[in-house]
């Protein structure tokens, strides 16, 4: 079972080793970036993305469905909008 995350629970961090270019390296510690949280925060973001990506793939014949019936039929209640 996985533990659910909250607000009040920090995540747990493993260690891990990657390779970053060197001028990055030193421009961070110069500006006294704190490069592991920098590198998490991107990848959190790309993963987000391709989250993103991957739903918006594979709910691409939904989505088209729904548009193909809004073209048609117009917007559900869409005679009560006020604007």
């Amino acid at each position: 079972m996985t533990a659910v995350r909250t607000a009040a629970t920090p995540p747990l961090r493993k260690p891990t080793n990657i390779s970053l270019d060197t001028h990055l390296v030193e421009e961070a510690k110069r500006l006294g970036v704190n490069i592991s949280r920098a590198c998490e925060q991107g990848l959190a973001s790309l993963i987000a993305s391709e989250k993103a990506r991957l739903w918006r793939e594979e709910n691409a014949e939904a989505i088209a469905d729904s548009n193909r019936h809004v073209e048609a039929s117009g917007l559900p209640l869409g005679e009560f909008r006020q604007f």
